[in-house]
């Protein structure tokens, strides 16, 4: 994950973990990355690459403050080094300052467009405010159409918190109202410390020992559950197979006994590197701190800082803190404990490293199992997930087409007789 800009934004959205990295580079003033980085940078990343597909994500603070040019220069590059892979580009925007040059750039060199939107109006200009503190929907909402009219392929980010998280269904349905078919929906979780570091940032890591507080914005844990699952069920209803939730596709993945494709539900993480604007190499973006800095590609090959100990521990360490509590989990296959910076609660029994979302992802997981093991059944044996839509109709009659006795085990594979489940 590229930071071309560093933490460098032109909104101040009060949950943003990332504004405050600026502190860990006091004194400086031009945040913009440099040609020798670029180039450096772009030309290890695709040699370090061992596939002919060779994916750059560029995120921030804002990167498309950096302006269109530099974009050009970083497709210049990425043909110039490219020896026979296939480059794509993914782009993170907030989408203000989106316009016709900039949606005909993304198209020319099909980079896909995530775009920050948190809901409605009134949801999203609760905390994705501008400098000067006043709502940015409107001007998303104008980003976005410039996507549209240049036919740029984008999906959207929704960071949930704890004001949206209760109102999922609202969120969904707006979401689909402006075209998006592939959806994140991302939980804020951060730890605010109560005393002064000497690296100046006020969100801590999971490892901090003194005073800190859940952010007011902090989504609950049982609300980020409910919040999933009101979207699942309305989604597994008639959305199957027309919109993709990024959640849904990576549970799919967990029930079909793979490793899940997004770092935070994997058994082991470290995989997903960021790196700064000067070409400090950090072990993860929620993880900047002085600490897991591994280097700068400056000084040192990016593949020696990948495979250093200090990185293979890192992504090692998810699996093996893991609690005991969450080892035990009936649901430990589909979430492994999530995302390490989010591992600071203790377990019933008082041992420590329990992801604090952890009640609202058992609640998730356990509502979706029957649904998850009807669409793997299907993929198994070659016919589409969709199918799961008919299947469900049929489950919230009974199943009673299926001429089965009240003693006979429920289709919905719970286990259960159907007398004592679907058909009760």
């Amino acid at each position: 994950m590229v930071k071309p800009n560093g933490p460098i934004c032109n909104l101040d959205c009060h949950y943003c973990f990332y504004l405050e990295k600026e502190k860990l580079y006091p004194g400086r003033s031009d945040f913009r990355m440099n040609n020798s980085v670029l180039e450096r940078y772009i030309k290890e990343y695709i040699e370090a690459q061992p596939i002919d597909n060779v994916v750059f994500a560029w995120q921030g603070g804002e990167p498309t403050l950096l302006g269109v040019d530099f974009f050009k220069k970083v497709v210049e590059l990425q043909e110039r080094y490219a020896d026979g892979k296939k480059i794509e580009n993914a782009f993170q925007t907030n989408g203000i300052l989106v316009d016709d040059a900039w949606a005909e750039f993304f198209k020319i060199n099909d980079f896909l467009i995530g775009l920050s939107i948190d809901g409605p109006q009134e949801l999203h200009n609760k905390y994705r405010l501008n400098k000067g503190g006043k709502g940015t929907f409107s001007q998303v909402m104008m980003g976005l159409e410039y996507l549209k009219k240049h036919q740029v392929e984008f999906n959207t980010l929704t960071v949930v918190q704890k004001d949206n998280a209760q109102y999922p269904l609202e969120i969904y349905k707006f979401l689909k109202d402006i075209d998006s078919h592939f959806m994140q929906f991302i939980p804020i979780v951060e730890r605010i410390s109560k005393e002064h570091n000497n690296n100046g940032l006020q969100l801590v890591t999971p490892e901090y020992g003194s005073n800190a507080i859940i952010s007011e914005w902090s989504v609950e844990a049982v609300k980020y559950g409910t919040f999933l699952s009101t979207i699942f069920d309305e989604w597994v209803h008639k959305d199957v197979g027309q919109y993709y939730i990024q959640i849904f596709d990576v549970a799919l993945e967990a029930w079909l006994g793979m490793q899940p494709g997004l770092c935070v539900f994997r058994e082991e993480c470290g995989n997903a590197m960021a790196i700064e604007h000067n070409g400090d190499l950090y072990s993860c973006d929620h993880y900047v701190y002085p600490e897991n800095k591994l280097g700068n590609i400056m000084e040192n090959p990016i593949v020696s800082m990948v495979e250093s100990v200090q990185q293979k521990k890192f992504g090692s360490d998810k699996i093996t803190t893991l609690p005991g509590y969450c080892q035990s989990c009936e649901v430990r296959f589909a979430c492994n404990g999530e995302c390490p910076k989010h591992r600071f609660i203790q377990t019933p029994d008082g041992e420590k490293g329990l992801n604090y979302l952890c009640a609202g992802y058992k609640h998730f997981f356990n509502h979706i199992n029957p649904y998850m093991k009807f669409m793997a059944n299907e993929l198994r044996h070659h016919r589409p997930p969709a199918n799961v839509m008919t299947w469900v109709k049929e489950k919230d009659n009974g199943f009673k087409s299926y001429n089965l006795g009240p003693n006979e085990l429920c289709p919905c594979g719970s286990g259960k007789k159907l007398k004592k489940c679907c058909g009760k």
